[in-house]
């Protein structure tokens, strides 16, 4: 175990439709993480995933399962499409078992009226039953592609805070995981 070696933090896309805001919001949110020392950031964009639909295992899954294992902290970044959250996203959560648990995960959300929290609020249960700790602190946007402000001061103090708690919630469990294995 490393120590010192920044925190991996993989960037979930959830949406995978085509024309999707998901990437301006990415964006703006790679930005604010990358902006920080204690993470090494990546994008892991479900779009270009290849994960079946019948949870079968292939090379793909073999790789997506590896890239997830790899991993401090996760935020996913998703959208609300009929009040809840993308299909990608469960598949996503459900075709990998061991390598979420014991991980943090935050979520940054868009969407219309409800700025995508009641897909957040859906998926804080999902990741609760594969053993990962959501952070308290998320991000929302309504009405994104109307009036989406990279400026947003508000948007920003609540993606400083996030990643702080993800930083904080990595470093402890990469810390117990060097000389414990979590008993999940």
């Amino acid at each position: 175990m490393e120590p010192d070696r920044p925190l991996r933090l993989e960037v979930i896309v959830g949406s995978v439709r085509v024309g999707r805001f998901a990437p301006v919001v990415v964006d703006w949110l790679v930005e604010r993480a990358g902006a920080r020392e204690e993470f090494d950031t990546a994008v892991l964009d479900l779009a270009d995933a290849s994960l079946p639909q019948d949870l079968s295992r292939t090379p793909e899954v073999d790789s997506f399962t590896d890239r997830i294992g790899r991993a401090d902290a996760f935020v996913v970044v998703t959208s609300e499409y009929n009040h809840g959250y993308p299909a990608a996203l469960k598949t996503a959560f459900d075709t990998v078992k061991h390598q979420w648990r014991a991980k943090p995960v935050g979520f940054v959300a868009y969407g219309g009226m409800s700025g995508g929290l009641r897909a957040v609020e859906q998926l804080r249960q999902v990741v609760a039953e594969l053993h990962m700790v959501s952070v308290r602190e998320s991000v929302s946007f309504h009405q994104a592609r109307k009036h989406f402000d990279p400026q947003d001061g508000a948007a920003n103090d609540a993606a400083g805070r996030m990643l702080t708690q993800l930083a904080w919630w990595a470093g402890a469990v990469r810390a117990q995981r060097a000389h414990t294995p979590y008993p999940g």
